[in-house]
């Protein structure tokens, strides 16, 4: 069996294993929704639910009803940017979710008259976006893997950092948060993420960075003479829990796994918090802290956010009985799926400092957008 095969196969099994009970307790735990169904007042008005409407998301009578067309093609661009620069999958999720399909909106009706339920449908939300970005680690991590593009040992490291993280996350927050809390802290942590990737893009960000971007400066010349990358891949020389040395490009570049495991815990905390993958956390993390090269770093960032995802989901729906709309998610998936297939294969073309920007563009904006909206109620385009 060969190494390539052996990675995927674990990956699917773990994902295998943790989707079982998952979907099970996605039925078994539909009470609770219920209960929070029959206590929001009946009516016609904004803030009640009325009793003789068509079921609509989660089967809410009088719910929004979901175009799953428009849930597929979203899926296809949430699949294809989270999988170029390893973050955004989430982001984008939940712009799609909150936004695009009006469900924010809707849970803020729910806010003065029946909290239960605009609790509810805020972390349905959260889990929504959670299957989107993992599936899309899923594809991403196994695609950057046979390119040679993807740290395991640093991406495990930061996986494990993020189990912890995610039960204790759940255990504080699930039920607790409003949706405009969630929505004001969602842009809030984006938009200063965005703005250290610009100091980032700026000399001084740019001095210590230099094997980074002679390995990158390679990888681009590679890339467009179309000659075999995997060969000159990512190679592991040294290996320890005090400091790993790892090699890309004809460049070296040192971490620690314990630091990694550290890092992993606190931006997992956070992204499991705000119901997304934490790409955009970790790659600041893996460009700043590592000093890694984009073009590895997105597969790095796919694999940490695929373990982190796995059991945020698993504590959320099992242990703590969130409910999604399945109809929804499966159309997105599809729509994951192909998106994280084109990505890997387009992104290797795309200059590292194009996707530095695309990222920062993202951040600057989406954080910007929520932050406004969610703590002063500011309605941005």
């Amino acid at each position: 069996m060969n190494i390539n095969f052996k990675f995927i196969t674990v990956l699917l099994l773990i994902f295998c294993f943790a989707a079982v009970p998952i979907m099970i307790a996605g039925t078994a735990h539909s009470a609770s929704l219920e209960e929070a169904i029959a206590q929001a007042p009946q009516g016609t008005e904004k803030g009640q639910i009325d009793p003789n409407g068509k079921p609509g998301y989660l089967g809410i009578p009088g719910g929004p009803q979901l175009n799953p067309i428009v849930g597929f093609l979203w899926a296809i661009w949430v699949g294809w940017i989270f999988s170029t620069v390893g973050a955004f999958g989430g982001i984008m999720a939940g712009v799609g979710h909150m936004t695009i399909y009006g469900l924010g909106s809707y849970a803020k009706t729910f806010k003065e008259t029946a909290p239960g339920l605009n609790k509810t449908i805020t972390d349905s939300i959260r889990v929504s976006n959670q299957w989107l970005v993992g599936t899309s680690a899923l594809v991403s991590s196994f695609n950057y893997w046979k390119q040679k593009r993807l740290v395991a040992s640093l991406g495990i490291f930061l996986g494990i950092g993020a189990l912890l993280a995610t039960l204790l996350v759940v255990y504080t927050s699930a039920g607790k948060i409003s949706f405009s809390q969630y929505q004001g802290y969602f842009g809030l942590v984006v938009f200063i993420i965005g703005g250290f990737m610009v100091y980032e893009m700026t000399p001084k960000g740019q001095a210590s960075k230099k094997a980074a971007k002679a390995a990158a400066k390679a990888f681009e010349e590679a890339a467009k003479a179309k000659v075999a990358i995997e060969d000159q891949g990512v190679k592991t020389s040294k290996w320890s829990l005090a400091e790993t040395e790892i090699s890309f490009f004809g460049q070296t570049f040192t971490f620690s796994p314990l630091w990694a495991l550290a890092g992993g815990f606190f931006i997992s905390a956070l992204a499991s918090f705000l119901g997304i993958g934490g790409g955009f956390l970790y790659v600041p993390f893996l460009t700043s802290v590592v000093g890694l090269p984009m073009f590895v770093v997105a597969g790095t960032s796919a694999l940490s956010v695929l373990i982190g995802m796995i059991f945020a989901i698993f504590n959320f729906m099992v242990l703590k009985g969130v409910v999604v709309h399945w109809s929804l998610i499966g159309v997105e998936l599809i729509g994951i799926f192909i998106g994280s297939m084109i990505g890997p294969r387009t992104g290797k073309y795309i200059p590292e400092k194009v996707l530095k920007g695309i990222f920062i563009v993202l951040a600057l904006y989406i954080g910007l957008r929520y932050t406004l909206r969610g703590f002063f109620g500011i309605a941005m385009l």
